[in-house]
């Protein structure tokens, strides 16, 4: 599956014949059998597309690009870029080094997962236990490394605990179960009872529903029983980061003896990780002068880490991939079905939860 911005603002999703190459030294060819939607997926699939515009020709979907948006996408202009940063399937060819690697089950990092045949480096892939199965191991990649390196982001920058929004999805009940193991303050935030039911079933001690009147109020004292001062937020346009640190400096201001008119001096950090919410990112300034607001990409954090925590992250998540790390998906289709507009319009929903996995293939 392959994205493609024309000059005249035109977005094309379509199937592409391939050819590979023979695995080389250092290399295997996967037969994918899984591949989840993320989010960061729907990003490069259909970028800034007008939705409402959505036609299926025949061979591939066509939507128009609003004239807005093209100054940002002058970058990728005619080029056909492969889709899916995770997945899982079977090793059938491998380099002259990697044959041992033949007939085994991987999950694999690296992009272009939306095929039915993937060529990687070797170093890319996770070899599942015996017995596991590609759905297992589609996801083991994207939301359990970004769960992870939100906790040693926190221990590298010296906080001891964390605020994420929102934290129902997938990732959050990873999050929730992670924190839970290794007894680090996280303070989740909801967007219905419903949710709050779910995470308190996960063992979640702090959780705040958004929706309702008193959840400002809720979220100074959880972040007050925590001592949060760090935040995640996937929403990413509004108000939930500036929420979140106005609610950190009040709890930071119970502390203080004395007035200071720039506020207090305890540090308020929100990153920034996802676009749920494309609008701009609001910051309301009730937070004093110490505080930082920035974006969290998980290649450039997973860069910054030491590379043996990187190792130990990578070992945890096949430890405990059907307990912390397990995914669950809401429907399982095609990559053709993955051109059809109501296919489209169900995973491109972004439902708190709700996770599409490719399957290429099944007939």
């Amino acid at each position: 599956m392959r994205s493609i911005v024309r000059a005249d603002g035109t977005l094309r999703l379509e199937l592409a014949t391939v050819r590979l190459a023979e695995p080389g030294p250092g290399e295997v060819l996967v037969q994918v059998e899984a591949a989840p939607i993320n989010p960061s997926d729907l990003g490069l699939m259909f970028g800034p597309a007008d939705m409402d515009s959505l036609h299926f020709d025949g061979q591939a979907l066509t939507a128009r690009i609003p004239d807005r948006a093209m100054p940002a996408m002058q970058a990728r202009i005619d080029q056909s870029l492969p889709i899916g940063n995770e997945g899982a399937g079977i090793v059938i060819a491998a380099g002259p080094d990697q044959q041992h690697l033949i007939g085994k089950r991987v999950a694999m990092l690296g992009g272009a997962m939306y095929a039915s045949l993937r060529l990687i480096a070797a170093k890319d892939c996770l070899v599942l236990p015996d017995g596991a199965s590609a759905e297992e191991g589609a996801a083991l990649f994207v939301n359990p490394l970004t769960a992870l390196g939100f906790v040693e982001t926190m221990r590298a920058e010296g906080h001891k605990a964390i605020v994420h929004a929102p934290a129902a999805s997938n990732l959050g009940q990873m999050l929730v179960r992670i924190c839970k193991a290794d007894g680090i303050g996280l303070v989740n935030i909801v967007r219905s009872q419903e949710q709050v039911a779910l995470l308190r079933s996960l063992g979640a001690v702090h959780v705040v529903d958004s929706s309702t009147d008193s959840f400002r109020h809720d979220l100074t004292e959880a972040i007050d029983a925590t001592g949060a001062t760090l935040s995640f937020d996937a929403i990413g346009g509004g108000e939930m980061t500036s929420i979140i640190l106005n609610a950190m400096e009040a709890v930071a201001m119970r502390r203080m003896t004395s007035y200071d008119r720039y506020g207090s001096a305890v540090m308020k950090q929100g990153y920034i990780y996802g676009a749920l919410d494309t609008g701009p990112s609001i910051l309301r300034r009730g937070f004093g002068f110490t505080w930082s607001v920035g974006g969290w990409l998980l290649f450039h954090a997973l860069r910054r880490l030491d590379p043996g925590t990187v190792e130990a992250m990578r070992k945890r998540i096949l430890d405990e991939m059907t307990t912390t790390f397990a995914s669950h998906y809401t429907a399982r289709i095609t990559l053709e079905q993955a051109l059809r507009p109501d296919t489209v319009a169900a995973y491109t929903r972004k439902s708190t939860g709700a996770k599409y996995l490719l399957t290429p293939q099944r007939p």
